[in-house]
C-alpha cells in the first residue's frame, strides 16, 4: 500500500475553535478547550491515521498582537508551524466580523507571505446562512483561498467533508508515527494541560492567564495506578488564595475534575496532588518555555 503523510497547521485568532476542531477530527480529546482566549499555549499535534493516510494536525496558539515575552513566544510558535506545514487551515469564527478579531491581522500576514490556505468558517450554527456569503466573498477576494468549508466543530457539522479534502491534499510519504499513536505530547504535559483547563474553567477574571501548571512528579504503581504531583504557579499571593479557595475547596474542585478527566483519557486510576506556588516571574524563566516547546528569546 502506498502511504500518504502530511503536516497540517490549524491557525486562527484566539477562540476561533481550533482545539475543538482538532478534537472533533481526532474523535478524542487531544487539546484542551475553553471559551476563554489564549487557552492553547503550545503546538499540540493530533496524529490522525486512517487507511493509507497519516496526517499530523497541529493545534497552534491563537494569533494576536502579543505584548509580553510569553505571548510573543506563543504567537511565534503558531507562525512557525504554519510556514513549515504542508497545508495551512485558517479557521475563522464566522459569528464575528474579522475586522473585530485578530483574523484580519492573520490574513494580512498570509497575504504578505503569499501563503495559500484552506479556509474554514467555523461556528456556522450561530450564524444565518445569508450572513456567511459576504464573509466568504471577502476572504475569497484575497486570491489565496484554495478551498473553503463551512463547519460547526462543536456540533460536528460538515467536519467530515473537511477531513476528506485534507486526506486528498497531502502528498505521498512514509508515516512518521505508529498507527495507534494519537498525539505528540508526553503524558506529563497532557496531564498539566488537563489541570490548566480546569483552572480556566473554575477560576474567572484574568487569573488563568497569569497561571501555569507543571507536572513535577509522575510515578507508576505496580497495580497500574499513577501518582501525579503538579504545581500551579501564580504571580501574586492574592491569586494563590483565589486558586486555593475557602479552606482549599477551589483547588480541591480543580483537582477532582482534572483527575476524572485524566482517568478517562489514560484509562487508569490517577492519584492527583496539586500544590499552589507564587512565582512573580514564572513567565521570565526558560524552563516554563521549554516544557511547552516554546522558544525563550
Amino acid at each position: 500500500m502506498t502511504h500518504k503523510f502530511g503536516v497540517v497547521a490549524l491557525i486562527g485568532a484566539p477562540n476561533a475553535g481550533k482545539s475543538t476542531l482538532l478534537n472533533q477530527i481526532m474523535g478524542t480529546k487531544v487539546s484542551i478547550v475553553c471559551h476563554k482566549v489564549q487557552t492553547t499555549r503550545c503546538r499540540i499535534a493530533g496524529i490522525f491515521t486512517e487507511g493509507a493516510e497519516q496526517i499530523v494536525l497541529l493545534d497552534t496558539p491563537g494569533i494576536f498582537k502579543a505584548t509580553t515575552r510569553f505571548e510573543r513566544a506563543m504567537v511565534a510558535a503558531a507562525w512557525e508551524a504554519a510556514f513549515e506545514a504542508n497545508e495551512i487551515i485558517f479557521i475563522v469564527d464566522a459569528s464575528r466580523s474579522i475586522e473585530k478579531t485578530d483574523a484580519i491581522h492573520i490574513l494580512s500576514k498570509l497575504q504578505k507571505a503569499e501563503k495559500p490556505f484552506i479556509l474554514v468558517l467555523n461556528k456556522i450554527d450561530k450564524v444565518k446562512k445569508e450572513d456567511l456569503l459576504p464573509l466568504l466573498s471577502q476572504l475569497n477576494a484575497t486570491g489565496l483561498v484554495k478551498k473553503a468549508f463551512m463547519v460547526s466543530a462543536l456540533k460536528d457539522k460538515y467536519v467530515d467533508d473537511l477531513v476528506v479534502h485534507i486526506k486528498s491534499a497531502i502528498p505521498q510519504g512514509e508515516w512518521l508515527y505508529p498507527e495507534d499513536q494519537l498525539a505528540n505530547i508526553s503524558e506529563r504535559l497532557l496531564a498539566a494541560e488537563i489541570t490548566r483547563e480546569q483552572v480556566f474553567h473554575q477560576v474567572h477574571e484574568e487569573l488563568p492567564y497569569l497561571s501555569s501548571v507543571q507536572t513535577e512528579l509522575w510515578e507508576d504503581y505496580d497495580n497500574g495506578d499513577a501518582k501525579i504531583v503538579q504545581i500551579i504557579y501564580v504571580t501574586r499571593q492574592a491569586h494563590k488564595g483565589i486558586v486555593l479557595g475557602n479552606q482549599g475547596q477551589k483547588v480541591k474542585q480543580i483537582g477532582e475534575r482534572a483527575r476524572k478527566e485524566l482517568e478517562k483519557i489514560l484509562d487508569r486510576k490517577v492519584h492527583l496532588y496539586l500544590h499552589v506556588k507564587v512565582d512573580e516571574k514564572w513567565q521570565e524563566k526558560p524552563e516554563h518555555y521549554q516544557s511547552l516547546g516554546l522558544n525563550f528569546s
